[in-house]
């Protein structure tokens, strides 16, 4: 039996009719997305949402929001990012108990045969993150809790540079080292896997592998350069979908959102169509 964690972040969800940044609606872009995950060959044991879901964190958005995820059945785990209210977001969504009362965002679910762990490195009114040494004590315990299960840690700002200088400059700029030793004593966590960046990155962390997801709308300019301007465009936007199998351990695939032409045969009769 095959895990699929479906993997989407940065929707960055306004109130209906209201654009981000006065240019762009990005809720037909998520309903894409979501309508890209209903037509796979493989459904989701569930869905992460890996941050900022909305742009500023309003209830209205979060209204439009959870109207947008009303035809997806799977168990659904949301967490922060810079551009989100928790505590707005948990009166929004009381039925996710997961998320808490109140403190760090954070929470350990089984989907299928893993154990997804959520860590929150959010700050109030900050772009930027952190991880204190609180919510590194609570994942420690966690990862002690799971050491025989394999582990995928969720969070919203990734623990690695990007050579993208503007957006270096709003990662997570503490707590990433401290999160690299924890995570190489624990050799069943598969993957690291973050937003905010708005592109897919992929980097080796310690003795696992990091990546970033881009957005299923916007994406973040592709320029390596310390004093790049902060810029967005509209690349294809896309998903990853982590698939878990004893067999074979975590494969993550990147899926673009949208229905394309095809599929067409590659072989007619066993021969290759010339």
């Amino acid at each position: 039996m095959s895990t699929y964690l479906y993997q989407i972040t940065d929707l960055h969800i306004r109130e209906p009719g209201q654009l981000a940044y006065g240019r762009l609606d990005t809720a037909p872009y998520f309903r894409r997305a979501i309508e890209t995950i209903l037509i796979q060959p493989q459904a989701p044991t569930a869905l992460v949402l890996t941050g900022d879901l909305t742009d500023f964190g309003r209830p209205e958005e979060y209204a439009h929001l959870q109207s947008l995820m009303r035809n997806l059945t799977c168990p659904i785990y949301m967490l922060a990012g810079n551009h989100d209210n928790p505590e707005i977001m948990r009166k929004a969504f009381p039925q996710l108990t997961y998320l808490g009362d109140s403190g760090p965002m954070q929470f350990s679910v089984t989907v299928g045969d893993i154990q997804l762990i959520a860590l929150d490195t959010t700050l109030p009114y900050q772009s930027h993150g952190a991880l204190t040494s609180d919510r590194l004590a609570w994942l420690e315990t966690e990862l002690e809790k799971h050491s025989h299960s394999p582990v995928v840690i969720a969070m919203h700002h990734p623990p690695f540079k990007t050579l993208i200088g503007h957006m270096d400059k709003i990662g997570l700029l503490h707590g990433s080292e401290a999160l690299k030793e924890l995570v190489m004593r624990h050799v069943n966590v598969e993957r690291l896997i973050c937003g905010h960046l708005h592109r897919n990155i992929t980097v080796r962390f310690g003795n696992t592998v990091a990546s970033s997801c881009s957005s299923p709308a916007h994406q973040v300019v592709m320029d390596l350069d310390t004093e790049a301007v902060s810029q967005w465009n509209l690349e294809p936007g896309g998903m990853h979908v982590h698939a878990w199998s004893k067999e074979s351990g975590l494969i993550s695939h990147y899926l673009p959102v949208g229905n394309f032409d095809g599929p067409y045969p590659f072989h007619i009769d066993g021969k290759l169509i010339d």
